[in-house]
């Protein structure tokens, strides 16, 4: 089967030379296979008498085109395409009653249309895209014997109630006023607020204005505000941005109560978390804004295992070129390189929060990860290395540069994303080193004649770190570069910064919360702790096991590491081999027995 996409909102004929109408063989002999559609003045396809030759998508120079052979027993399987030569999506999960049920892959494939299809919000239209509107008698004769047709009727009869948690959080402050106790009160009829204020710590926060929130505290007024519906599903996407890694185990934990009762399906991309929270996942793979495909059911543990591989044996599908290894012990324990910058202990001191941060120093080539609770100072800490903010008492020594990537981005500049580049970092945009360490990786090439405006928050986060590593300095401070990213995405980002790091000998400090993200990315460790909003204590840098050991020690947190892959696994609090790991000191690289059954 051959499906051929256009990207319409990169396809631009008026700035082109039609090349994929001229380079066409059939259309030179006649056929017609690539038009200008008079409706939407962009390119058209006619996947019948397409040849799959392969020389449109290479011409096209502002590379919207694909053209992509699936197997033809895939036919019987599409469930929803958007319009002539635009995304279509293969399958659907299938939610349980007492389980967590993970969507697992990669951003652009189709997760937000199939949440979509499961709340009743819109119906598939199983491939008829030309139909206004579709009709739920159609998808219930389609899905007949099937395990999903009991769900969709009650959907399609509207006896499903469905709450969903939306995945940008950070724009609630601007759709929402007044303060955080009385948006969640009006949401409230079952008398649950005290609670889940409990379980997800609100209570700090519950009586001041929502335009004051951080970004994990709008993340989980977010939350609590889905949960707090009366719902018979519950949808959460991205439930883990903005949080530390104890907070994300709290969500996780609230969440997994509703699944007693209800149905529950999560996307998540943070895949330590993904692990200790779901039942089964359903895998999906495609590509981004052409196609996606929703595989069978897995349980966790060899669903993340199989993602990370890249290979799905019962399909014989490879998704990912090379498989993700993790390595089960610090990759550079014995790290020696040239000083770049020195810093005596440091305070910074607010009207209701004191940084204390002890005497360290940075070196040259070296990527820091650094880890620790929100509101413990870690931003602020940057700040004060980037020349933001001053030290109340203490001084950072050296001579350096600095480019700093905030942790919330917005969309402001107004132009193209071509545009941004050659403003904010001038020639060096327009090279081969630029184009091929960092935009290809990064995968923003596709991106530079979109206006920055259109940008997703993927999109627009990969771009801000592709802005981060193009500036000419010598340290580089990203903060939370993983949040809106999916799961190859943020393996991608975390090579792209190491490699840039070790080329260019630069130094890098990434503050993050994603536990495989710092594992991939990291050298050495710096460890935030202290009482959120009042008090933060930050040391280091350490080698990565003792780093990684002090701070899971402060959160009361072990992993081991998967038999398999080597990848970090949360215990269970309490567990044997947490109990076993926190006698040991080994909070962190403790390796797993091989399970007896996969």
């Amino acid at each position: 089967m051959r499906i051929a996409v256009v990207f319409k909102d990169r396809c631009q004929p008026k700035r082109c030379h039609l090349e994929c109408i001229a380079f066409c063989p059939p259309q030179r002999t006649g056929s017609e296979v690539i038009w200008i559609d008079p409706e939407t003045g962009k390119a058209a396809i006619s996947e019948e008498t397409c040849i799959a030759c392969g020389i449109c998508p290479k011409k096209c120079p502002f590379d919207a085109i694909r053209i992509i052979g699936l197997p033809e027993a895939l036919k019987v399987d599409l469930v929803h395409q958007y319009g002539k030569n635009a995304f279509r999506l293969f399958r659907l999960p299938v939610p349980k009653k007492g389980e967590v049920i993970g969507l697992l892959g990669p951003n652009g494939i189709g997760k937000t249309t199939a949440v979509s299809i499961l709340s009743g919000e819109s119906a598939p239209n199983l491939g008829h895209y030309r139909r206004k509107k579709p009709h739920w008698d159609d998808v219930l004769e389609y899905f007949a014997g099937t395990e999903l047709h009991d769900y969709l009727e009650k959907i399609a009869d509207r006896e499903i109630v469905t709450a969903i948690k939306p995945q940008y959080v950070d724009r609630l402050n601007k759709i929402y006023s007044g303060r955080v106790r009385d948006l969640l009160s009006k949401i409230d009829r079952g008398g649950r607020l005290p609670d889940l204020a409990e379980d997800l710590s609100l209570r700090s926060f519950l009586d001041r204005d929502i335009s004051q929130l951080s970004g994990g505290e709008l993340q989980r007024v977010a939350i609590a505000a889905t949960m707090l519906k009366d719902a018979d599903i519950y949808f959460f996407d991205e439930p883990s941005s903005y949080l530390d890694i104890y907070q994300r185990l709290q969500v996780a934990k609230v969440i997994q109560t509703l699944s007693k009762e209800k149905y529950v399906v999560v996307v998540e991309h943070d895949l330590a978390v993904l692990d200790f929270l779901a039942d089964h996942v359903f895998l999906m793979y495609g590509e981004e804004g052409a196609y996606g495909i929703i595989a069978q059911p897995r349980p966790v543990r060899t669903a993340i295992n199989v993602y990370l591989g890249g290979y799905m044996r019962e399909e014989n599908i490879r998704f990912r070129d090379r498989e993700i290894r993790f390595e089960s012990h610090p990759p550079r324990g014995d790290w020696k390189a040239e000083t770049l910058v020195t810093f005596d202990a440091l305070t910074k001191r607010y009207e209701d929060f004191e940084l204390s941060v002890a005497a360290g120093r940075l070196r040259k080539g070296e990527v820091v990860g650094v880890v620790g609770p929100n509101a413990t100072g870690k931003t602020t800490f940057v700040k004060m290395l980037a020349g933001v903010e001053a030290p109340t008492t203490g001084n950072v020594a050296g001579q350096w540069s600095v480019s700093y990537k905030p942790q919330y981005i917005e969309s402001a500049y107004e132009g193209t994303v071509r545009d941004l580049f050659a403003t904010a970092i001038g020639k060096k945009a327009e090279s081969g080193y630029f184009d091929s360490e960092i935009l290809e990786p990064l995968r923003v090439r596709t991106m530079l004649e979109r206006d920055v405006s259109t940008l997703s928050g993927g999109e627009l986060q990969r771009v801000a770190i592709a802005l981060c590593l193009g500036r000419d300095a010598d340290i580089y401070l990203i903060d939370e570069p993983s949040a809106y990213l999916d799961s190859n995405q943020r393996v991608e980002t975390a090579k792209t910064i190491r490699r840039v790091m070790e080329k260019e000998r630069r130094t890098g400090l990434i503050v993050d919360h994603d536990v495989y993200f710092v594992d991939l990315v990291s050298d050495s460790i710096m460890v935030f702790s202290g009482e959120p909003a009042r008090t933060g204590v930050g040391e280091g840098p350490f080698p990565m096991r003792e780093g990684m050991n002090r701070f899971l020690k402060t959160v009361g947190i072990t992993f081991r590491r998967d038999a398999d892959t080597n990848r970090p696994r949360i215990n269970k609090l309490d567990s044997r081999l947490d109990r076993e790991q926190k006698s040991a000191g080994e909070y962190y690289y403790a390796v797993e027995e091989t399970p007896k059954a996969a």
